[in-house]
């Protein structure tokens, strides 16, 4: 089996839905290495609060630092990128770390949490930052199926 990592973007918890298993399912199912994309600043635990932070800072184009970014990616050949989807695309936090890691020639397999939004433009959004990876169709899980999603996620992983 290829070597693989999954890069995700921490969840909030919205009207009492636990947003942060999707990654561990996929690193379940795909025995794949789980890297979490924490801001070094993050936003606020209110999750009405965190989504107009988010908004604002998409908005104004900002760019977090990151606690940490991975050490090194050679031996990866796909990188599941996983994110909740705010305002219609991932998290600035996503870009900060798609904008500083060199993924090219790597599969990056996007996959989201929403709201209504589907991925929205994100897949978009990554091919712009990462113009020599393949970026395949992603996955969007609606909040509030986030817990019951493994058979979902295994059927896209499969699929791929």
């Amino acid at each position: 089996q290829e070597p693989e990592i999954i890069m995700k973007r921490r969840y909030k918890k919205s009207s009492g839905r636990q947003y942060g298993n999707c990654g561990e399912d996929h690193s379940e199912i795909t025995g794949a290495e789980l890297f979490k994309i924490e801001q070094e600043n993050p936003y606020s635990d209110d999750y009405s609060e965190c989504i107009e932070e988010a908004k604002l800072d998409q908005q104004r184009g900002f760019r977090p630092e990151l606690k940490a970014y991975p050490e090194n990616l050679d031996g990866y050949k796909t990188v599941y990128l996983g994110y909740p989807n705010y305002w219609g695309t991932a998290p600035v936090a996503v870009f900060s770390l798609l904008e500083r890691c060199d993924l090219s020639g790597k599969t990056i397999k996007p996959f989201c949490t929403h709201e209504g939004g589907g991925m929205g433009k994100s897949e978009q959004d990554i091919k712009k930052l990462c113009p020599n990876s393949i970026v395949k169709k992603g996955l969007a899980i609606h909040g509030a199926n986030v817990k019951d999603a493994k058979a979902q996620i295994s059927a896209w992983i499969d699929e791929q």
